[in-house]
């Protein structure tokens, strides 16, 4: 019976981690030592201080460089003094403590407030009764919040001219402002004047300015709120409604105006067409009619007696045309004639005039031949009766 011994020759021992590191160790300081006795004449005092004192120096070289982002400007000044001021880009100046370079943000739009602080968007603003409450020309108090907007144009005098800018711009606003409200009565700041005001204190705002030499521009002034003070803030807002009041119906009696004032002179220009009209119209037929009877006239003149007989007939057939019976009156005596005129659509006015002027022939004949100047047989003899 054969006995197996177990094969451990192929088994890997554990490293030995801290005689591995011993080693390299080992190698790395003999090759250092190696180094240092070959070169031995790099490690003087001299050439040692000369490298460091040369990283130094570059280094101290190296930290004069600076950028100047967009919508800055680098303000260089030498011992305090101003040297120079650098457009945006890389730019490079003699380091610390010979020059420093200060960097102004001219796009940034900055804001200051008077009368109150409006610390988060989310929270309430706080009101600054020693800035807000101002005098008006007619002795009211009124509580007034202010805002402006600036923005630097020049970042020489805005560093240099004077001291403390955002206190100075805000004092200056705070005068200014009180002597414009000052000016002016409480209802006009109240109402329409707030315009007129704020443009007013923006200009004068921006008169100082140039006058100190700022390097400041004002990009707007808003007034944020003017009211009364709250003791008499009722009063003040049923004041105001009255005025509203006022003023709608003032807007409402110009609607009616404007509507009924075009209505009445459409009117009255109709009327005066309508007039010419009429005018123009009788001037026109009796212009007719003048030409008419002068052309009668002439005919007149050139045969009377036919002329007046044409005329009588005429004017029968014009009185016997809206008749319903006409009844003639014969001188001999004899039957009297019926003639249904305007009852008989068939009956023609011609036929009427023919027979009535045969019926007339023999003693209208007798009464030419005897007095031809004389006018024809008149109305009196005939009779018209109208039936109702």
């Amino acid at each position: 019976m054969s006995s197996e011994k177990p094969n451990t020759s192929n088994q890997t021992p554990p490293p030995d981690w801290k005689a591995e590191l011993d080693k390299h160790w080992h190698k790395v300081s003999e090759r250092t030592l190696h180094f240092y006795h070959d070169h031995k004449h790099f490690f003087k005092l001299s050439n040692i201080s000369a490298v460091v004192g040369g990283t130094l120096a570059l280094s101290w070289l190296v930290s004069g460089i600076y950028i100047v982002d967009e919508g800055n400007r680098g303000v260089v000044t030498r011992f305090g003094a101003y040297t120079e001021t650098t457009q945006p880009g890389p730019h490079w100046h003699l380091p610390m403590p010979l020059e420093k370079v200060t960097i102004v943000n001219v796009e940034q739009q900055r804001f200051i407030e008077i009368g109150y602080r409006d610390s988060s968007r989310f929270a309430k603003a706080s009101i600054i009764p020693q800035e807000s409450l101002m005098l008006t020309s007619d002795e009211n108090i009124v509580n007034v919040r202010l805002a402006v907007q600036y923005q630097i144009n020049n970042a020489k005098d805005y560093l240099f001219n004077v001291k403390d800018n955002e206190a100075t711009l805000k004092q200056l606003t705070e005068s200014v402002e009180r002597a414009v409200i000052g000016r002016n009565n409480m209802d006009f700041i109240l109402t329409e004047g707030r315009s007129e005001i704020v443009a007013e204190i923006k200009k004068q705002i921006q008169a100082a300015m140039d006058l100190y030499q700022m390097g400041v521009t004002i990009a707007s002034v808003n007034l944020q709120d003017a009211q009364p003070p709250e003791e008499v803030q009722g009063a003040f807002e049923d004041a105001i409604r009255a005025r509203e009041d006022k003023q709608r119906l003032i807007n409402e009696a110009e609607a009616y105006s404007n509507e009924i004032i075009p209505k009445a002179r459409g009117a009255a220009a109709r009327l005066l067409q309508e007039s010419e009209a009429y005018e123009a119209e009788k001037i026109a037929k009796a212009q007719g009619e003048t030409e008419r009877f002068d052309q009668l006239l002439v005919e007149y003149e050139k045969n009377p007696a036919i002329t007046r007989k044409r005329l009588y007939l005429e004017a029968k057939e014009k009185l016997y045309s809206g008749s319903n019976k006409i009844m003639i009156e014969s001188e001999r005596n004899s039957a009297n004639f019926y003639l249904p005129v305007a009852g008989d659509a068939h009956v023609n006015h011609n036929n009427i005039s023919k027979m009535l002027s045969d019926a007339d022939s023999s003693s209208d004949n007798n009464a030419d031949k005897a007095n031809s100047h004389k006018p024809a047989a008149t109305g009196s003899d005939i009779r018209p009766s109208r039936s109702k």
